[in-house]
């Protein structure tokens, strides 16, 4: 069977790095078969890809259904079997092998045609997502991990500028509100284990369990920190309820109540995640907040 590496694939690694990411994906073909020998697999259908990875569903040699994750390692993913090791298994998808040489994983097979995003209904759906997370972050993190600490008051360090590019008053203003609330937040970062991108789309349907999570983003820190990933899923759904702010603080509501968070602090980080997403939209040249981003923040004002 051929492996094929997906051209949208390339071209995703073209536009984050340039050549080098075209000559990664060139190699990946090669990458796969060295691991499909060296771990004893073979391969049992199309290739998949997410954004940077390719992933090949494969057969190890007594006859168990694995998947093959393959990754360039960067400060982003590099952690990823860390937490999955953490973790072992509860509520998350099981890592078998890994190379850490290359951030080549051998994971569990899953049900990539089924993720939480096919439940019809959205509450039962953040139901099951609410008691996953509340598993994962009910470890403390491991060592070797990014501290949300240190990430938290580097994104304060960086709103002044950030704040030069924004034309608009009213996105000046809410930047400045969030930078607060992480500021006020920062000398108590937590030490639990985070997912960080816990959405619906990252939790697959499995055989072990009805769900697990997949894709983490391991970081330590405070579990409210973990929250808005969950909430903008479906925002279609979200505006059509024409109660945007209801809507958010419904599925906020049962998020902390499912993690046993205290509102006002869980409200102060999710403003955090606001801060840090509006950061990376500025850093890619964008010059006013999203409006998404902001309909959040406005809903986490009514929980401090």
């Amino acid at each position: 069977m051929e492996i094929v590496v997906p051209p949208a694939l390339t071209e995703s690694h073209v536009k984050w790095e340039g050549e080098a990411g075209r000559a990664w994906s060139a190699g990946l073909p090669a990458l796969a078969k060295r691991y499909l020998e060296e771990w004893g697999l073979r391969l049992d259908g199309a290739s998949m890809h997410g954004v940077v990875s390719l992933v090949l569903p494969v057969v190890r040699a007594d006859g168990t259904p694995a998947a093959l994750k393959l990754q360039p390692v960067t400060d982003e993913n590099a952690t990823e079997p860390v937490g999955l090791r953490a973790w072992a298994g509860d509520g998350s998808v099981l890592l078998l092998e890994h190379d850490p040489a290359t951030g080549t994983m051998l994971l569990e097979r899953l049900d990539e045609s089924r993720s939480l995003s096919a439940v019809p209904d959205d509450m039962k759906a953040m139901e099951i997502l609410a008691e996953l997370l509340a598993r994962l972050v009910a470890r403390p993190a491991p060592e070797g991990l990014r501290r949300l600490g240190d990430i938290a008051g580097q994104m304060v360090e960086d709103v002044p500028a950030a704040l030069a590019k924004l034309p608009r008053e009213e996105d000046r203003a809410w930047l400045r509100r969030c930078a607060a609330a992480v500021a006020d937040l920062v000398p108590e970062p937590g030490d639990r284990l985070l997912h960080w991108d816990l959405h619906y789309d990252n939790v697959l349907a499995a055989e072990r369990e009805p769900w697990l999570a997949i894709d983490p983003k391991p970081l330590a820190g405070d579990p409210g920190f973990d929250l808005l990933p969950a909430l903008d899923n479906r925002w279609g759904e979200v505006v059509a309820s024409g109660d945007v702010r209801g809507s958010v603080l419904r599925r906020f509501d049962l998020l902390v109540e499912a993690l046993g968070l205290d509102p006002a602090r869980a409200a102060g980080w999710t403003l955090g995640r606001v801060l840090q997403n509006s950061l990376w939209s500025v850093e890619d040249g964008e010059d006013r907040l999203d409006d998404v981003q902001l309909a959040i923040a406005e809903a986490m004002v009514h929980r401090q």
